[in-house]
């Protein structure tokens, strides 16, 4: 079989799980899937339809970026330096009311995709509002996505009336579900504290009822703890657990303030975890106990937030302070090793995005979402271990990036998106919001 796509005289690192490099290795693509990856020496056919010389870049998985609200580029640098409360109730909700239409949704969502490709992402999870905008921008992106739309118990753009929240979900699921092989559609519950009980057992029979993931913040503030631990008896996971919302396609994103027992639960209940490490400190809502969660169990993923909250979009970035923060928060150099955190951004990544066959690995029959490295940069010299992609890599570092078989950066060049139009229009959206 003629490739589509050959790979050719690469640094090939096709499983960041096992942390094994290939010094000269070869990938071919053909339509949407890997034929092979491994050895030069092991290819025979060398015949493809296009070319790609690997010579000084190292060849991978794309990043997976679990968890963000792609539109809230826009907000960007907005309101920096300010506690979660007064950041949401003061400056983002509001701007949210005043500007958050069709248009900004699809084209900082456009801004978010470009972002994401070009620092090594292929496969995001997102949840906002007007998320069908969010849809499209991804989708001529060529960007994997789980897009997910937001249900709140306030009035939110395209949602006037919150009574009319899942009512709108369902006809977003409706649009979207098996449209695109890389858009998986899904819901987004807000929070424990600004759903109530029956909105999230609503959202959660929806999500049941079409087969699809439900993402939620979750134990994210000791604030929270406070509202619904002190009424309740019981810690925000254990009231989602009474709830029944828990299960294997309930993501729980941040869980900063999950105690042993809740992660006893989230384990028995196969809920993943997403983190969001920047986020949490620039905002000071703490630091999850990510050692204690892998011991217990738990399946956990990376996200940046969204760009109000972190700012970068960047998985490097991303994943060299988990790393890093973790041995500062355990006094331990070894809490959390790089090539665990480079599996949660990967392969585990993959996993709980929960695409079919995706699985965050170069291997025949696998989604070919693939980015390349140049590795001749000064700061990754010598280049002894992976490690380095989480201590001293960049999203700069990247210079092709192909998903699902087709290129959409090449030599830096995005192929998929007009940035200097996208630039452009969110540009002038900015003026109207300061």
């Amino acid at each position: 079989m003629e490739a589509d796509i050959l790979i050719t005289d690469t640094l090939l690192l096709p499983d960041p799980g096992n942390s094994t490099l290939i010094p000269s290795g070869c990938v071919a693509v053909h339509g949407e899937k890997i034929i092979y990856a491994g050895p030069m020496e092991h290819y025979n056919d060398r015949q493809a339809k296009r070319i790609l010389d690997g010579r000084g870049m190292l060849t991978m998985p794309g990043l997976v970026n679990l968890h963000g609200h792609a539109p809230m580029t826009l907000f960007r640098g907005l309101a920096d330096d300010l506690e979660l409360a007064d950041w949401l109730s003061n400056h983002i909700f509001p701007a949210e009311t005043d500007h958050v239409n069709p248009e900004m949704v699809y084209w900082c969502s456009t801004l978010a995709a470009a972002e994401m490709i070009l620092s090594g992402t292929t496969t995001t999870a997102d949840g906002y509002f007007l998320e069908t905008e969010v849809a499209h921008a991804f989708a001529d992106a060529g960007l994997r996505a789980v897009v997910a739309q937001g249900i709140i118990d306030f009035p939110a753009p395209g949602v006037p009336d919150p009574k009319d929240n899942i009512e709108k979900a369902a006809s977003f699921l409706d649009a979207w579900q098996g449209k695109n092989p890389l858009i998986k559609p899904a819901l987004f519950a807000h929070s424990p504290y600004t759903c109530a009980n029956t909105t999230l057992q609503k959202a959660k029979q929806l999500a049941r009822r079409y087969n699809v993931q439900l993402y939620i913040h979750v134990a994210e503030t000791e604030h929270e703890i406070s509202m619904i631990q002190k009424p309740l008896g019981r810690t925000p996971i254990q009231h989602l657990q009474a709830l029944g919302i828990l299960d294997a396609d309930t993501v729980c994103v941040h869980c900063v303030w999950a105690d042993g027992r809740d992660m006893e639960i989230l384990a028995g209940q196969g809920s993943p975890v997403v983190l969001c490490p920047q986020s949490n400190l620039k905002l000071v809502s703490g630091m999850a106990d990510l050692p204690l969660m892998l011991a217990k169990g738990v399946r956990v993923g990376l996200g940046t937030d969204g760009c109000a909250s972190n700012n970068s979009l960047d998985m490097f970035r991303e994943m060299d302070v988990s790393a890093k923060v973790q041995k500062l928060h355990k006094l331990d150099p070894v809490a959390v090793p790089a090539k665990t955190i480079l599996a949660m951004a990967t392969t585990d990544g993959a996993s709980i995005s929960g695409f079919p066959g995706h699985a965050g690995v170069l291997a025949a029959g696998r989604p070919a979402d693939i980015i390349l490295l140049d590795v001749q940069q000064p700061h990754l010299a010598p280049f002894y271990t992976p490690d380095l992609l989480v201590y001293a890599a960049s999203g700069a570092d990247v210079r092709t990036v192909i998903i699902n078989g087709r290129p959409v950066l090449e030599q830096g060049r995005l192929l998929s998106i007009n940035i200097n139009k996208t630039l452009d229009r969110v540009r002038t959206m900015a003026i109207a919001v300061q």
